[in-house]
This record gives C-alpha cells, sequence and structure tokens, in this order.
C-alpha cells in the first residue's frame, strides 16, 4: 500500500517545484506559459509565504515529493481556488491520489466549504480529472485566455464538502 501525505512547501522545495512547472508537459496547460527564472519562483514563493490565504503544499508518495498543490482562500467563508500538477515523473496513479490527498486535507484539515477549479478547454486530462473527483462543471468562461496566439475557453468546475466522498485512494 502507498504511503502519502500532505505537507507545507519549504524555501528547500524551490527548485524542485521549478523544474515541475517548466517542463513542457505542466507548462503547457498554466495560464503563465513562458519558462520561469529561478529568480521570478523565488518571488511568486516569498510574496506567496506571507499571504495568509495561500497555502503551498508538497504531495509525498512514499516519502518521495511527487506533487504540488496550490489553495487560495477566497473568501472568509471557506471558499478556495486550487491549482496543482504532479511531477512529470510521478508513478503512474499519483495524480489520481494527489488529489484525493488534497481535497481531504483541504475539506478536513483547512474546513474549506468549496474548492473551485479552472481547466483550459483543451486541457481534457484536468476536465476528466476534476469530474473524477466529484467535482461539477459550473460554468464556460469563453475566450477567456489569450496564449499570444489565439484565445482558449476556460472551464469552471466546483466541489463542496458535503459533495465530497472521501475514501481510501487519499
Amino acid at each position: 500500500m502507498n504511503n502519502n501525505s500532505i505537507r507545507r512547501m519549504t524555501q528547500s522545495d524551490l527548485q524542485l517545484v521549478l523544474e515541475w512547472r517548466n517542463h513542457p508537459d505542466v507548462r503547457r496547460y498554466m495560464y503563465t506559459q513562458h519558462e520561469i527564472s529561478l529568480e521570478e519562483h523565488r518571488c511568486w514563493f516569498e510574496n506567496s509565504s506571507k499571504n495568509s490565504s495561500r497555502h503551498l503544499l508538497i504531495f509525498e508518495l512514499n516519502g518521495a515529493s511527487q506533487g504540488f498543490i496550490n489553495f487560495n482562500l477566497l473568501s472568509a467563508g471557506g471558499v478556495a481556488d486550487w491549482g496543482f500538477y504532479a511531477a512529470p515523473a510521478a508513478p503512474k496513479g499519483s495524480g489520481r491520489q494527489m488529489g484525493y490527498a488534497a481535497l481531504n486535507y483541504a475539506f478536513f484539515e483547512l474546513k474549506f466549504h468549496k474548492v473551485c477549479g479552472q481547466a483550459l478547454a483543451y486541457n481534457s486530462r484536468s476536465i476528466n480529472f476534476h469530474q473524477s473527483l466529484g467535482f461539477q462543471q459550473e460554468g464556460l468562461l469563453r475566450d477567456q485566455y489569450f496564449d499570444g496566439e489565439q484565445y482558449h475557453s476556460v472551464v469552471c468546475f466546483g466541489l463542496l464538502k458535503h459533495e465530497w466522498q472521501p475514501s481510501q485512494e487519499g
């Protein structure tokens, strides 16, 4: 059985998370698609770490870091956005385990009422992933994102705490 956990991201994770974030298989699905410099990444981490509404987290599987999760609390009522990516070389199935662990953390540790997510409409893996975790599609923002060459629609999702079905996968 796999042993997984969620922990806070630290300064010592910066280089590894930057490598994941800049990997072409991760970067092509992000709103910011340029290659991020170490200095830009450090500034982002320092600013985000000072913001009490931000939760920067690392997913570990069998003691090895395998993914990044970001929760951003939007309101005092416990509504938060999330973003995430698995390490490009993470073992097959670890993304799903990360999703379960992250949502358990959001609802039971952080006490969120709702987690919201977005996916670029061409990212069918992320759309299917959200749906497989129980998220409901709440909207479609047509031509919302311009990547420098063309517009893309954004699919919006939401999952309420009472809808979350924790399982042994987390």
